[in-house]
């Protein structure tokens, strides 16, 4: 069936970045998500390919089915018609360190080329430049679930060759580092950006370019990297949004708190 693609000017890259979000979830998988895209992207993928998915958030939520959009891991509208609601050392221990953790959405202030992350401070430990919110949940999410997407802005000074902190392990240094470490998920499969989407090469975990979004070129990409991506022969352009998943986003956020109307979002 052919599907009824958006044009380039009808959607913000912003939206662009939810639906190449919710793409990764697989029916029935039990996803791990805080706020913001992610939370967005959850939620198209439950209303379009993956209706029984199921959503768990740091908080205690289990398979939600909010009708409205969270501000915070910890908001009751979260609750709604949830199927369960346990505790923080539940969700981080139970369920992502039990193993029943499919794929966890994170962001990423730095990121280098093995998908290792930095949410902690920026500059150096005695005098940091900026500080930032820690690990949180994250350290756990990449850690324990089977598959992580990462979803961030792509800049230079955060895709960095050398993390100013190591917070959450992505391959660590390599092939095997993360199994010497005894580490059960499988680290990170996608990075999503306003660029670009990025997968890991199997053999040497070293992030590889797999898509360009419609307008950007793969220079822009290596040049706004602070490592060498892996560039293979032809990458392909992101598959454009239907019309039907843009009008489900807009249904999702419908006052733009995640995902702002404007086409430069």
């Amino acid at each position: 069936m052919n599907k009824n693609y958006a044009k380039p000017e009808e959607f913000s890259t912003l939206e662009l970045m939810a639906v190449c979000g919710s793409k990764q979830i697989r029916n029935g998988e039990v996803v791990f998500i805080g706020t913001g895209l992610p939370l967005i992207a959850a939620m198209l993928a439950k209303k379009t390919h993956a209706p029984g998915a199921k959503i768990v958030y740091e908080a205690g939520f289990i398979d939600s089915n909010a009708k409205d959009i969270a501000l915070s891991i910890a908001d009751s509208r979260l609750g709604y018609r949830a199927s369960g609601a346990i505790g923080l050392i539940e969700t981080l221990g139970l369920m992502l360190q039990g193993g029943h953790v499919d794929v966890g959405f994170v962001g990423a202030a730095q990121i280098d080329e093995y998908g290792n992350i930095n949410t902690t401070y920026i500059g150096s430990f005695e005098k940091p430049t900026v500080r930032l919110p820690g690990s949180g949940g994250g350290n756990d999410i990449i850690s324990s679930a089977k598959r992580i997407v990462v979803i961030m802005t792509h800049e230079k000074r955060k895709m960095v060759k050398k993390l100013d902190y190591l917070t959450s392990p992505g391959f660590l240094d390599g092939p095997g580092a993360r199994e010497k470490l005894g580490l059960i998920g499988g680290g990170p499969s996608l990075v999503v950006t306003n660029l670009c989407q990025m997968d890991f090469d199997p053999q040497t975990k070293h992030m590889r370019l797999a898509t360009v979004h419609p307008g950007v070129s793969v220079q822009q990409v290596v040049e706004n990297s602070g490592f060498d991506l892996v560039i293979p022969k032809k990458v392909p352009t992101t598959e454009l949004p239907t019309h039907e998943e843009l009008a489900l986003l807009r249904a999702i956020d419908p006052n733009g708190i995640y995902i702002p109307r404007s086409k430069q979002a």
